[in-house]
């Protein structure tokens, strides 16, 4: 028989949980994280969700619209294309080529960055003085315009487009880690981490890795964001992904000479990138305030 606890203990929760609590306060980042699972989720399982290929083609069923519409068909739901492929297996194997794929590329771009800026943030002298006006000049280039350049030299298609779109973030991630750390040194609590002995790795992990951690969120949101509106865009300008793939971008640019014929077909891409760009903005900013309450308590 187990026995009764007799004593209150008050139990405070980790900062980690109070950013969760702070968080769940706000109803529409919820379900702009639920909408994020769930793209992840088909992202990952796509294959496995439809019955069709992303390029089968369906002769009986060209342009067909969505199967509410009095002249769908209740197997293709969102319809389809001009050349009979069934849109909303078009849409969730492009969430792969259109979320997960720029995703996986910040993931890198923020771990070279923020460590290279880290190791820059702790030298002095001419090399951080260089390093610094470096960054400054390729921080003032918009990001599309590098990639645009990058993709000049290397040639189109939706490898050398990621590619770009990597190395464009990367020098993002480390002027703002070099930043907010210069930023940081200046504070009394640093000073005195310092008179305690403390090493250089101890220094960074310990002491300022979580007071900037707001200031790398808000550059991890605002990096997806780009890198999902530029990879969109280079397939939009025939410039990343090709055709047959079904990247929301490049289908876009496939719609446009039907859009007024079967406007679904440009639609239900357009929305899709809207509603997951819309998801990660919200979700970043409603996780920079939670972290910013939990930083000034």
């Amino acid at each position: 028989m187990p026995r009764p606890n007799l004593y209150y203990e008050e139990r405070m929760p980790s900062p980690l949980q109070r950013v969760w609590l702070e968080f769940r306060r706000n109803a529409f980042a919820i379900g702009a994280l639920y909408i994020l699972i769930f793209i992840v989720f088909i992202s990952l399982f796509g294959p496995l969700l439809t019955p069709y290929g992303p390029n089968q083609q369906f002769i009986d069923a060209i342009s067909l619209p969505p199967a509410w519409s009095v002249n769908g068909d209740v197997r293709f739901l969102l319809g389809t294309d001009e050349l009979g492929r069934d849109m909303i297996t078009r849409l969730i194997y492009g969430a792969r080529y259109s979320f997960a794929l720029p995703l996986l590329v910040v993931i890198i771009s923020a771990l070279i960055g923020v460590t290279l800026g880290a190791v820059a943030a702790m030298t002095v002298g001419v090399k951080s003085s260089t390093l610094k006006h470096l960054l400054d000049v390729l921080m003032s280039i918009p990001s599309l315009l590098l990639a645009l350049v990058i993709i000049a030299l290397t040639g189109p298609g939706l490898g050398n487009a990621l590619l770009a779109i990597g190395l464009v973030m990367i020098p993002q991630f480390l002027h703002v880690t070099r930043n907010a750390i210069h930023d940081e040194r200046r504070k009394p609590y640093v000073t005195a981490s310092r008179l305690n002995g403390v090493s250089d790795y101890y220094l960074l992990t310990m002491v300022f890795f979580p007071n900037i951690v707001r200031v790398l969120v808000i550059q991890f949101t605002i990096g997806l964001s780009v890198a999902i509106f530029d990879i969109a865009a280079l397939g939009f300008l025939r410039l990343g992904a090709q055709a047959p793939t079904p990247e929301w971008g490049s289908m876009l640019a496939q719609s446009l000479e039907v859009a007024y014929v079967t406007p679904w077909v440009m639609a239900l891409p357009g929305l899709a990138l809207f509603i997951t760009l819309v998801s990660v903005n919200l979700v970043g900013e409603t996780l920079r305030q939670a972290i910013q309450k939990q930083l000034e308590q």
